[in-house]
């Protein structure tokens, strides 16, 4: 009979400390720097602990990405419930303080498979929220405008997405106009 690994508790503040450790080794360094002994340095703990929390790279990362996920899942919600919900999505989608972390994880998604999965999963979920949003806000105004709450949904993500990630890169030609017809479009709907 083979015996189950024992596993660190989720609720713990070293598992915590782990993910966190790991979240900045990715920020500053790059996801293929996120090795046990690299993120334990991070930590100050024995790579050993975070073997022990994480018997997997994949464990770490996913651990690291639900936890950035509950934190954009909060500012969506946040969002949402504002007075000028769709506004705020938007400025949400156009912010560039997780920048560096969201290209990493688009980058390890190419890679790792179970990433790629949660990655997926995470969006499907917050689009349908979103795609409710909208519908419940905007109605017949969608149609009017010749698209549907999860095509606006789209929209506002991949182009607040590309401003992001290409202001990332240092490129920033035609970003003013783009940003300048999102929210003109956003206004003419929303009027």
């Amino acid at each position: 009979m083979v015996q189950k690994r024992r596993i660190g508790a989720e609720s713990s503040e070293t598992r915590a400390r782990i993910v966190e450790a790991a979240e900045q080794v990715i920020r500053d360094e790059g996801y293929a720097a996120a090795s046990s002994r690299r993120v334990a340095l991070r930590a100050e703990l024995p790579p050993s602990l975070v073997h022990y929390y994480f018997p997997t790279t994949d464990d770490l990362l996913l651990a690291v990405f639900r936890r950035g996920a509950e934190q954009s899942d909060a500012m969506i919600e946040q969002a949402l419930a504002s007075d000028d919900p769709i506004r705020a999505l938007w400025r949400f989608f156009s912010d560039t303080s997780r920048t560096a972390l969201a290209m990493e994880f688009v980058a390890l998604a190419n890679h790792r498979k179970a990433i790629r999965a949660e990655i997926a999963r995470h969006s499907e979920a917050m689009r349908a929220r979103q795609t409710e949003c909208f519908e419940r806000l905007l109605g017949d105004r969608l149609a009017q405008h010749g698209v549907s709450a999860a095509g606006l949904s789209l929209l506002l993500a991949s182009a607040g997405r590309a401003l992001v990630m290409e202001g990332g890169l240092g490129v920033a030609a035609g970003h003013a106009d783009a940003r300048r017809a999102v929210e003109q479009w956003l206004d003419d709907l929303l009027a």
